[in-house]
C-alpha cells in the first residue's frame, strides 16, 4: 500500500468512527425523549389528584374546591342513591350581591338547601358562601368571649363552613367514580351559568390548602373545563 493510500484509509476509518459515534448519540437522545414522554398519554397527561377539587372564574363569581363529597352520612354515590356537592362561592363584586338559583347535571335532580336561618343562597359583595357538609363546631377561644361566654361585638365572624348550604343530587342515574369528573352547571341570578367538570373526593384525608382567591381565571366567557378524565354530561 502506498503512503497516499495509507493516509486515505486512515482518514476514512476515522470518519466512519465519527459517524458511528454520532449515530449512537442520536439513538440515545431518541431513547431519552421517548422515556420523558412515558406515561404522558393524551387522555391522562393533564389529570391531577381528585381530592384537590376544581376551580372556575366567570365574571364576578369565583368557585373554589368544587368536588363531590366522599360517601358517608347518607350519601352513597351509587346509582339510585344520593351525592353531595361541596364548594366555596365567592362574589368579587364590590357592590352587588348574587344568588345561586339552581344546579343542573345529568347525574340526577339537584336540591339546594340554604344555610340554617337563610331563605336562599345569597352571596354578598366581597363575601364567600360555602356549600357542603357541616364542620364540627369548634370550641370558642377564651380570648374571644366575654365573662358570660358570648362573642363580643367586633370579633371575628363565624366560620362559613360551620353552617354551610347543601347541594344534594338524588336518584343518581349512574355510579359516581373517583378519578372521573362530571359536568355540573351552577346557575346564578346575576352572573349567569358557570359550567364545571367536577371531580370526586377519593377519601384522602390530606388537608386542602387552597386559597379562596387561588385558581385559574377564565378568559372571555362563563365556566371552566377541568383537566380530569371526564364522564360528560351537562
Amino acid at each position: 500500500m502506498t503512503a497516499l493510500n495509507a493516509v486515505t484509509a486512515s482518514s476514512g476509518a476515522r470518519t466512519r468512527r465519527r459517524m458511528v459515534t454520532v449515530a449512537a448519540l442520536a439513538a440515545g437522545a431518541a431513547i431519552a425523549i421517548s422515556g420523558c414522554s412515558a406515561g404522558q398519554v393524551s387522555q391522562t397527561a393533564d389529570q391531577v389528584a381528585a381530592v384537590n377539587g376544581n376551580s372556575a372564574d366567570a365574571e364576578k363569581i369565583a368557585l373554589r374546591n368544587i368536588h363531590i363529597v366522599y360517601p358517608g352520612e347518607g350519601y352513597t354515590n351509587v346509582k339510585g342513591g344520593k351525592a353531595l356537592i361541596a364548594l366555596s362561592m365567592i362574589n368579587n363584586s364590590e357592590s352587588k350581591d348574587d344568588k345561586l338559583v339552581s344546579v343542573t347535571t345529568e347525574l340526577g335532580p339537584v336540591k339546594i338547601t340554604p344555610a340554617t336561618g337563610k331563605s336562599a343562597v345569597v352571596i354578598a359583595p366581597q363575601q364567600t358562601v360555602v356549600a357542603g357538609a357541616a364542620k364540627p363546631a369548634a370550641k370558642p377561644d377564651a380570648h374571644d368571649t366575654d365573662s358570660h361566654g358570648s362573642q363580643p361585638a367586633g370579633q371575628k365572624p363565624a366560620d362559613p363552613e360551620a353552617n354551610p348550604a347543601t347541594i344534594e343530587i338524588s336518584g343518581l342515574t349512574r355510579d359516581i367514580t373517583p378519578g372521573l369528573t362530571y359536568s355540573i352547571l351552577f346557575n346564578f341570578e346575576r352572573n349567569g351559568p358557570v359550567k364545571v367538570e367536577v371531580p370526586v373526593d377519593a377519601g384522602i384525608t390530606t388537608e386542602r390548602h387552597e386559597s379562596d382567591k387561588s385558581g385559574p381565571a377564565a378568559e372571555g366567557g362563563h365556566g371552566s373545563e377541568g383537566g380530569h378524565a371526564s364522564e360528560g354530561g351537562h
